[in-house]
């Protein structure tokens, strides 16, 4: 009884802070999506009023939520797999015999995770240029014409996702070469006197071996992409066209360019249903697979 005592009093300060940091704020922000909480209620709270779940009603009836729901699920879908593949493939590539400059290669391939990620998108956004960019520059080189990257609603959002694959690839990674380095060796000997090959033993026992650290990466970075923001806000506004324009972008335009605070943390609140509901839609799939 003593022990348990002491216990509680030990994480009493954690659990305060958390209360106050993160409950409360959430309960708040919960209470603000169910107001008309605008611009004239930052000057008076007396023009506050309580909608209910209007705000959340007119969210469905709004044809730009729609829309940028559509591009966010279409970045998470096809950006999640390209960073994952990415990521695995550097650390295979990094934890391999034939790597030369393992620290130099490891620090290369990490660096955009921790440079800044409006620096770095001003820069892809010159790279992207469509008459004097890089990327235009070298297919022009090899015969193709050049692309209008960010500026055709077809080609803005698959530039942006190749940009946050190069950008967030190396975070994963470094979990993928922890998890490598602590498969035991005996096995992939064990299995190359047995005449495995190098698919072989990817397939049997580095995959296998991986699957925990799969799931936690796929969770992860699931998360990060569905809080698609700083990328089309540098690089191209939500356009064309709002082509580019994410539930997050969303959500910033209607809370801080027009001042309405109930839609915007309705939004909020809408993003966090759909990532807390593919969690545990990947947390079931992944756990039967784990148990297989």
């Amino acid at each position: 009884m003593k022990t348990e005592r002491a216990a509680w009093f030990l994480v009493a300060p954690s659990l305060l802070v958390i209360f106050v940091f993160f409950f409360l704020p959430v309960l708040a922000a919960l209470a603000m999506s169910l107001t008309d909480f605008d611009l004239y209620a930052l000057a008076s709270i007396k023009n506050l009023r309580f909608v209910g779940i209007d705000n959340y009603v007119e969210l469905m009836h709004t044809p730009l939520f729609w829309k940028a729901l559509g591009n966010t699920l279409f970045f998470v879908i096809a950006g999640v797999p390209l960073s994952i593949a990415a990521s695995l493939g550097a650390a295979l590539l990094l934890n391999s015999k034939l790597a030369f400059f393992k620290p130099l290669f490891r620090t290369a391939f990490f660096a955009p995770v921790v440079t800044s990620m409006v620096a770095v998108a001003v820069i892809w956004r010159y790279l992207y240029h469509t008459r004097y960019g890089f990327i235009n520059y070298a297919l022009d080189a090899i015969g193709f014409a050049p692309a209008d990257w960010l500026g055709d609603p077809r080609l803005a959002m698959p530039a942006i996702i190749f940009f946050a694959v190069w950008k967030n690839f190396g975070y994963n990674m470094i979990i993928f070469l922890a998890g490598l380095q602590s498969i035991p060796a005996d096995l992939y000997e064990a299995a190359e006197l047995d005449g495995a090959g190098s698919w072989a033993l990817l397939r049997h026992i580095t995959l296998p071996a991986l699957a925990p650290t799969m799931f936690m990466v796929s969770i992860l970075t699931m998360a990060g992409y569905f809080q698609l923001f700083a990328e089309p806000y540098v690089m191209t506004q939500g356009g064309p066209l709002q082509s580019t324009v994410s539930v997050l972008y969303l959500m910033y335009e209607q809370g801080f360019k027009w001042w309405n605070l109930g839609s915007a943390t309705a939004v909020a609140f809408v993003l966090f249903v759909l990532m807390f509901a593919v969690t545990l839609l990947q947390m079931r799939v992944a756990g039967r697979g784990l148990e297989e």
